[in-house]
């Protein structure tokens, strides 16, 4: 039997103090709320994205108000980049202690339209770099001895959606590898977790959400009658990457306003004015 972890204050428990951070995709919406979050709660931050000129304002703006932001730019479509974006972060932080993966593409298109070209992109991004950026990390993870890895999956892991096939079918193995990782890795101290957003109101889900009729779908099919904004990603993927959630490993926490909760049959029940 271990010993349990000495846990600090309640007031601590999602603090990050000294805390070393890396975060793919931080360019985007969802990434760079994250990185200003984990800079705020005290934590060293090495913000990725495919080209420097996504991640340096982010860093920038994280610096001016006080906190450590490293910008880092790699295709992780490339497994050597993958590598190297990890020795990066490493060299900059002088360790790591979470993994954030969250980096994401899509090229939306009906199933009869993917072509192989589409597919391994998608892969590429999707799934595979999760996978080996896991594996690069593994080794500072483990000498952190409070390691973190939080993957970014989606909703559409379990509830399917026109025209993303392929992403559903990344995130769907990103929420089993997490599974896979949290189980093999638990006796080095990492914990692995993952969270599944519904769709979040931001450029890069425009198209899912941008015409009228669609927006309203959501808001009908949605229990709380909205879409999700960046910001409310932030509570769970801190709990998942602070002591908070010491004993919490190979989860998925979905995060979708009550979709799944179920259906109201009465909406449909006819209605005198």
């Amino acid at each position: 039997m271990r010993p349990a972890p000495t846990l600090p204050p309640t007031n601590e428990l999602f603090r990050m103090d000294g805390m070393r951070v890396l975060l793919t995709g931080a360019g985007g919406a969802i990434g760079s709320v994250l990185a200003k979050a984990f800079a705020d709660l005290g934590a060293a931050v090495a913000v990725h994205d495919l080209n420097l000129d996504k991640v340096e304002p982010l860093a920038q703006e994280i610096t001016d108000a006080g906190g450590q932001a490293y910008p880092i730019a790699a295709d992780i479509s490339d497994p050597i980049q993958c590598t190297e974006l990890i020795d990066s972060a490493v060299g900059a932080l002088g360790g790591l202690d979470v993994l954030v993966n969250g980096a994401g593409i899509n090229r939306r298109k009906p199933i009869l339209d993917v072509t192989v070209d589409d597919f391994d992109a998608i892969t590429a991004v999707n799934m595979r770099a999760v996978y080996l950026l896991s594996q690069a990390a593994h080794p500072h993870l483990k000498a952190s001895g409070r390691g973190s890895i939080v993957n970014l999956s989606s909703l559409s892991a379990r509830y399917s959606f026109n025209t993303i096939s392929v992403y559903a079918a990344t995130k769907a193995a990103v929420s089993g590898m997490t599974r896979s990782f949290a189980r093999e890795w638990a006796g080095d101290d990492i914990r692995v977790n993952c969270i599944e957003p519904a769709v979040v109101q931001t450029e890069f889900t425009k198209p899912l959400w941008g015409e009228e009729h669609r927006y309203r779908w959501f808001g009908d099919t949605t229990p709380v009658g909205r879409l999700a904004q960046a910001q409310e990603l932030v509570g769970a993927v801190v709990f998942l990457a602070t002591p908070a959630s010491s004993y919490i490993t190979g989860q998925g926490i979905v995060i979708e306003g009550g979709i799944l909760a179920g259906g109201d049959w009465d909406s449909y029940a006819e209605t005198n004015s």
